[in-house]
């Protein structure tokens, strides 16, 4: 391996850990918050949270088009080449497409607000009605004005490969958010008396502040940094390529479409639940109560836990999809293979157990961050269910990155639709037959299926072998089941002295006994056996201490 390699790979690696703490942090907040939070709506204003946050996700998507890590993708690539003049004006007429897009978004879901209510309510549910599901639509819209722009200078800055502006600017907008979030519902609720709609609204609301102060950040770093970015303009040693600003959208475009999809995933899964599952389990005679619980769990509560190893997913695309470009763009074919093998295994080491483990523990998981009631235990069943797709949707995640990195971005939509397609079809039988578990499976499934079609594109479309990819995952199986036993024991025996019903501390406790077995045996596993070094490529310096090697 030559020095710029090194120097490739160090880069890559530093900007996933950069990012991936970001991310990593912004989500576990993104997870606390709504610890006190369902204690002061709870499932009722969870799902009313939900159904308001399902269409302000897509419209996000839609009002960006995939223009931030198209960016990205494009400014890395004409870097690459040393054509800085051409990426610094793709990122200003960008920046321009995206407050036009901003506005255009807000008032679409404005406007047409009480019209997606009526979509999502049907006609005999009680509680929650059409005008409260339209109003805190109406609130959350207001975010998409800020966003959109905000956006594409994340996506500027991580094409010249800097991850802090996006990482801080990340970390302050969830701050914020949480902060505004809560003061605002405990204020409505526990000072004003007021309705559970209201404080929702204000909770949607908290989008727009958290965008406001982000914006704020990326403002600073970049008149902080506009005097080094203009060096390289400056400072260019080939004649810039005469483009139109035609042709400069044509090629970006060509980037942003398959982003769209890859972004509007996990947020179409749901609006397929939110637009079926409540009519469907309705007219099975479920209860309001055992509706509400479930939708809240799928779409919101349930949703957050599994979305912590979803994170490292997140990261690893955003960070790697840069230098993946610019080896492919270099035809530097074993760097190019060595980066998509470390992506899809980091990916699998780390979240492979961290799924099993969810699932064995979601009942002492819930219990820990919400409250132990009658409705647990078919929450913490919900959880165990979901926790193996998260899994699905982090490999969606990366390797629909490796295609766009590889100049296969259709395909990321072709395999997208694939799993939309058999989440339609499956997800109503599914609800008949298994009741609300049916939605998770119909996901499990669907999701699984855009992996696979993922994988075989990867593979046929650079001769890239999954041999080593396989190998080491049915090694990490391996581990994994033996973490799994020693979960399962350890629980067993400390349900001697405490269980899940006995409340917050003693779910924290047995989580606690529990976690610390079985993240201990896989980690001696893997360390000793060096799946560890093999898969980062590297040793773990804190490792050798802890381990004194």
């Amino acid at each position: 391996m030559n020095k710029g390699e090194i120097m490739n790979k160090n880069t890559m690696i530093r900007g996933t850990i950069l990012l991936t703490s970001a991310t990593f942090f912004s989500k576990f907040l993104g997870m606390i918050y709504t610890i006190p939070f369902e204690s002061l709506v709870g499932a009722t204003g969870g799902k009313l949270y939900g159904l308001a946050y399902g269409p302000y996700t897509i419209f996000i998507s839609l009002s960006t088009i995939g223009i931030p890590l198209a960016v990205s993708k494009f400014v890395a690539k004409y870097n690459s080449l040393g054509d800085y003049q051409t990426s610094h004006r793709m990122y200003k007429l960008a920046l321009r497409l995206m407050m036009v897009t901003g506005v255009l978004s807000f008032l679409a879901l404005f406007i047409g607000a009480k019209w997606l209510a009526g979509i999502y309510i049907p006609d005999n549910s009680e509680g929650i009605t059409v005008e409260d599901v339209a109003m805190v639509i109406r609130m959350v819209s207001f975010a998409l004005i800020i966003i959109p722009p905000m956006s594409i200078t994340r996506g500027f800055f991580q094409g010249h490969q800097s991850m802090g502006p996006t990482a801080i600017s990340q970390v302050i907008e969830q701050i914020v958010r949480i902060s505004f979030l809560l003061i605002s519902v405990y204020i409505v609720i526990n000072v004003f008396k007021g309705s559970i709609t209201t404080a929702v609204g204000f909770a949607t609301f908290s989008a727009f502040i958290g965008a406001a102060a982000s914006a704020v950040v990326l403002v600073w770093y970049w008149r902080k940094r506009q005097r080094h970015l203009n060096k390289y303009i400056d400072n260019q040693s080939i004649v810039s390529v005469p483009m139109t600003n035609q042709e400069l959208f044509k090629e970006l475009l060509s980037y942003a479409g398959p982003f769209v999809f890859v972004g509007l995933a996990i947020p179409l899964y749901q609006q397929i639940d939110a637009i079926t599952f409540m009519r469907t389990l309705a007219n099975l005679d479920y209860s309001q109560a055992v509706i509400d619980n479930s939708f809240s769990t799928i779409n919101l509560y349930g949703h957050k836990l599994i979305m912590i190893p979803i994170t490292l997913a997140t990261g690893m695309s955003l960070s790697a999809l840069p230098t993946l470009t610019k080896s492919y763009v270099d035809r530097n074919r074993d760097l190019l293979f060595r980066q998509i093998n470390q992506s899809l295994q980091i990916i699998m080491l780390l979240i492979l157990p961290a799924v099993i483990g969810m699932s064995l523990l979601s009942t002492e998981i819930w219990g820990a961050f919400y409250s132990v009631n009658e409705y647990t235990p078919l929450n913490a069943d919900l959880l165990s269910w979901y926790a193996p797709v998260a899994l699905f949707f982090a490999l969606f995640t990366v390797s629909s990155s490796i295609l766009q990195g590889i100049n296969q971005q259709r395909f990321a939509i072709y395999s997208l639709v694939l799993g939309l397609v058999l989440k339609s079809i499956l997800n109503v039988p599914l609800l008949n037959w298994l009741g609300p578990t049916g939605a998770v499976v119909a996901t499990g499934l669907a999701s699984f299926a855009t992996v696979a079609a993922n994988l075989w594109c990867i593979k046929t479309a650079i001769n890239f072998s999954l041999k080593q990819l396989f190998k080491r995952t049915l090694l990490m199986s391996i581990f994994s089941g033996l973490m799994a036993i020693a979960v399962i024991v350890m629980k067993y025996i400390v349900n001697f002295f405490v269980t899940y019903q006995d409340g917050r501390l003693a779910n924290i406790f047995i989580l606690l006994i529990t976690v610390t077995a079985g993240a201990g045996v896989y980690l001696l596993l893997s360390y000793h056996s060096t799946l560890i070094e093999r898969v980062v490529g590297s040793r773990i310096r804190f490792l050798d201490r802890i381990f004194n090697r």
